[in-house]
């Protein structure tokens, strides 16, 4: 996170000479993950039927069977060839003639506690068809070039603060560090004039820096993705400091009690971070209050490209925020989530990622069902830290 006025690129020269002790523990696997979960929780400025549509727990949808082949009986088969069905497909099997049946949208069946992160929109954005099958079938695998994308992220976080191991007893005190993390890098960036490498002058201007392994730069979907991103979280930065965070909402959201007694751990960390909590809902209280005191970013985003072997900048994309396309393209991400739609291919002219793709064997878009998957793939382009 970092400040400039306008039209004066961030210096990444700039260092910060010290490096304060923070006594929490981050999240690595998604980041922002709080500004992230604030998503589903904060009002949105998007139609009011997606929002509503969003916490709803009785929304359902209607899809067609297809064949053995489909995607509906491939979900019930394991990664190890297993064809056991469970029991949502007795009808079903009861039934061959059937085609129709009732689902959960992949939003309450695979996101019911954890809403959306800005991840999960831009890996749909990627491709609908792969976000589908990593559901259904696991994670995509980790590749050499995001494990190399993950520990620069970390060394980039370690020029800044220091991580400090707290032990959690309960998912209320797994948010509190959450909420702890944020505020803390809050303060840092308010009183102390940093976050991350860059210096602030005014409006905070967010900058995302993207591995490369290949010393180019990257192909338009990948900058296209990159941009989707960095919006995405400018986008909730702002929500979050124009607006009440909805506390209510949230609690009952995750299904969190607000007066549940933070562990000692971590009650005497805040209090050495200078605001002594004893419950979840006094963490909250700390964070709404740190919230109204933030700005707005700046609306010019920066994503900076570097080579992974010697960490040299290939070129940077300074582009300017549209809120139009990116409410389009976050609506479009719903309609998939919410089962309004089944998933879309990606693009012909897009095709290529399919080469890459670890479920390309059993994609019937994939138009290289001859060709190995490369070792390279979309990571690429996905380390990265803001």
């Amino acid at each position: 996170m970092t400040e400039s006025p306008p039209n004066t690129p961030p210096n990444s020269n700039s260092q910060h000479e010290t490096i304060p002790t923070i006594p929490i523990e981050f999240v690595s696997e998604e980041e922002m993950a709080l500004i992230e979960a604030a998503y589903a929780a904060t009002r949105s400025s998007l139609s009011s039927s997606s929002s509503s549509s969003i916490c709803s727990p009785t929304s359902r949808f209607q899809t067609h069977s297809r064949t053995i082949h489909s995607i509906t009986l491939l979900s019930k088969r394991g990664l190890n060839g297993s064809s056991e069905l469970d029991i949502e497909d007795s009808d079903y099997l009861k039934n061959p003639q059937k085609r129709i049946r009732v689902a959960q949208p992949f939003l309450h069946r695979f996101r019911r506690k954890r809403a959306l992160s800005v991840t999960d929109i831009t890996a749909t954005e990627w491709c609908e068809k792969q976000m589908e099958f990593s559901l259904l079938f696991g994670k995509r695998k980790i590749s050499k070039a995001m494990k190399a994308g993950k520990a620069r992220h970390v060394k980039l976080e370690e020029e800044v603060v220091k991580k400090v191991k707290v032990h959690i007893k309960s998912v209320e005190d797994s948010w509190a560090l959450k909420f702890i993390n944020f505020i803390t890098c809050a303060n840092q960036l308010l009183f102390e004039g940093i976050t991350r490498e860059l210096p602030l002058d005014r409006n905070p201007i967010l900058v995302d820096t993207k591995t490369r392994v290949r010393d180019t730069l990257p192909a338009e979907p990948q900058s296209r993705n990159g941009r989707l991103q960095l919006m995405c979280y400018k986008y909730l930065w702002d929500t979050l400091a124009a607006n009440s965070f909805p506390s209510g909402q949230f609690f009952d959201f995750f299904s969190l009690n607000r007066s549940y007694m933070l562990s000692k751990d971590i009650r005497e960390r805040t209090a050495s971070s200078g605001f002594p909590a004893k419950t979840l809902d006094d963490v909250i209280q700390y964070y709404i209050n740190t919230c109204s005191m933030l700005p707005t970013s700046h609306d010019r985003l920066l994503l900076r490209y570097e080579l992974q072997k010697d960490q040299s900048v290939l070129g940077e994309d300074e582009f300017a925020y549209n809120p139009d396309w990116l409410k389009r393209q976050i609506q479009s991400n719903l309609e998939f989530w919410l089962g309004e739609r089944e998933a879309s291919y990606t693009p012909q002219e897009e095709r290529w990622k399919c080469r890459h793709c670890q479920f390309a064997s059993i994609c019937s878009g994939n138009p290289f069902p001859n060709i190995p998957r490369g070792s390279s793939s979309s990571s690429d382009h996905s380390s990265s830290s803001s």
